[in-house]
């Protein structure tokens, strides 16, 4: 019998306000995403208009006809209850980072130590967005920072467009390759 998780395939994009979460979803989604948008209230209105609240939801179908749920949490601290809910059964995380924050390096280590719990039974693979805007910084120095905070094994980082459905899709094979090495790419 497969176990609960493996027959979920669920996984969990979570990271900062404004990286991307919603529109990597939508990016890769089969079926149009069930998003909780809301009007900004908060110092979030300075980033964006509009913030998720609850969750956002799609869809991906595998050739095989296995079926991927992909769930988006909230960016702002305040739903942080959310990711945990969300990420019951996840067989993995996707963490998004807006470079064009003021820190996003505290940004991912915030989110990594939110998550740690989670990571450390699954996995993680990391997208930093909006480097066209902001190109420090550097992926090395991603990198240097998760060697710092000593995750292991060492998480994919990539640099991603949340536009682009290819983007998102490496995101997804580098966190599947994760969980497990011998996949083959089809």
């Amino acid at each position: 019998m497969r176990s609960e998780r493996a027959r979920h395939n669920k996984i969990v994009f979570s990271g900062t306000v404004g990286a991307g979460k919603s529109t990597a979803i939508a990016a890769l989604s089969d079926i149009p995403p069930v998003s909780t948008e809301a009007d900004a209230t908060d110092e979030t209105a300075d980033i964006k208009k509009t913030t998720t609240v609850a969750m956002d939801y799609g869809l991906l179908s595998l050739p095989d006809g296995e079926k991927v749920m992909l769930y988006g949490t909230p960016g702002q601290e305040r739903f942080s209850f959310m990711w945990e809910i969300l990420s019951e059964g996840g067989i993995g995380l996707i963490l998004l980072i807006n470079n064009d924050t003021p820190a996003p390096l505290d940004d991912l280590e915030r989110y990594l130590k939110a998550f740690k719990n989670f990571i450390a039974s699954t996995a993680v693979a990391i997208g930093v967005t909006h480097m066209d805007k902001a190109p420090v910084p550097s992926l090395d120095t991603y990198r240097a920072k998760l060697a710092e905070v000593g995750l292991h094994p060492m998480p994919a980082v990539f640099r991603v467009d949340a536009r682009s459905r290819e983007d998102v899709a490496t995101l997804v094979k580098a966190l599947l390759f994760t969980l497990n090495p011998g996949l083959i790419d089809a």
